[in-house]
C-alpha cells in the first residue's frame, strides 16, 4: 500500500503543485520566510536509523526548498539549523550534526546560486567549522540569487543580547555616556545590531515536526510575522506543503501585530 501511494504522488502531484503555483497571487508571496528545519531526529528513529542520518537526509532537502523559493519569488531564507541549546547535546550526537551542517552549507556554496550569509554565535562553534561557513559566505558574496541566511548556531535571545552589546560598544567608542545613549536610544537603533541587520523581517515563519512554538527563533524579527506549522517531519517535507504554506500566508489578512 505504502508503495502505491508513491506510485500516485509521483503521478499526481507535479501537476497538482503546477497548479497550486500559477494559482498563488504574485502580490502576496512572502519575501523573506524562516524555516525551523524540526523532526530529523525523530524522522531517523522512524525509519529506524541513527541522528546522523535524520540530519543527512535533512540536510538533503535543503536545496529543494530554495529552488521552490525561487519558483514562487521568495527573495530571503533564514534556515534555522542549530540552536545554541543544541550545542548541549551528547558529544557523539553533536559531533555528526556540526558536519552535517559544513558539508550542508559547503554544498549549497559550490552551487554558486545562492548568497550565504551565516547567522549566529560563531564564536561558541568549532574553528573547522566558523571557517567553513566564513569561507562558504565569501565564495557567494557577489551573487544575485536569493540570500540564504544559515543560523547556526542561533538563539533569539543571544541575538537580542549581542545586539545590545554592539550597539553599547560603538557609543563607547564614539565617547557617548550611558545617559546620552538612553535619551536617544529606540529599537531601530538595536535592529541596527541584529544578525540580519539591513535585511526585512520575514513575513512567514514555517516549523515542521507538528510541533507550535518559537523556541527561540528570530524573536526580536518575527514580531509581526505569520506563522505555519506543519504536520510533517523535516526530511518528509515536500514541495505542496510548501506551497501550502506559501497558500496560507497568501491568504491571510496581516494585522502587524493588532
Amino acid at each position: 500500500m505504502p508503495e502505491l501511494k508513491e506510485r500516485v504522488r509521483r503521478l499526481f502531484y507535479p501537476a497538482y503543485e503546477a497548479r497550486m503555483v500559477k494559482a498563488l497571487p504574485k502580490d502576496r508571496i512572502p519575501q523573506h520566510i524562516g524555516v525551523m528545519l524540526d523532526g530529523n531526529r525523530r524522522w531517523a528513529k522512524g525509519v529506524g536509523g541513527d541522528s546522523t542520518q535524520g540530519y543527512r537526509a535533512g540536510a538533503a532537502n535543503i536545496e529543494p526548498l530554495l529552488e521552490w523559493s525561487e519558483e514562487v519569488g521568495v527573495r530571503v531564507v533564514t534556515l534555522w539549523l542549530l540552536s545554541t541549546d543544541n550545542l548541549h547535546r551528547p558529544p557523539e550526537q553533536l559531533e555528526g550534526l556540526l558536519t552535517v551542517i559544513g558539508d550542508a552549507v559547503e554544498q549549497l556554496a559550490e552551487q554558486q546560486r545562492w548568497r550565504i550569509h551565516p547567522v549566529g554565535a560563531l564564536d561558541l562553534l568549532p574553528a573547522v567549522l566558523s571557517n567553513r561557513l566564513k569561507e562558504a559566505e565569501e565564495s557567494t558574496r557577489d551573487l544575485g540569487g536569493i540570500l540564504v541566511n544559515v543560523a547556526v548556531p542561533y538563539g533569539g535571545r543571544r541575538e537580542i543580547a549581542d545586539a545590545v552589546r554592539s550597539l553599547l560598544q560603538e557609543h563607547a567608542e564614539r565617547g557617548t555616556s550611558l545617559e546620552e545613549l538612553a535619551e536617544v536610544i529606540d529599537v531601530d537603533h538595536i535592529a541596527e545590531h541584529l544578525y540580519t541587520k539591513g535585511q526585512p523581517d520575514p513575513d512567514l515563519v514555517i516549523r515542521t515536526s507538528g510541533e507550535q512554538r518559537l523556541g527561540g527563533f528570530l524573536l526580536w524579527q518575527s514580531a509581526q510575522s505569520e506563522f505555519y506549522f506543519c504536520e510533517a517531519y523535516w526530511p518528509d517535507f515536500r514541495k505542496v506543503d510548501f506551497l501550502r504554506a506559501i497558500r496560507a500566508y497568501a491568504q491571510r489578512e496581516r494585522r502587524y501585530g493588532v
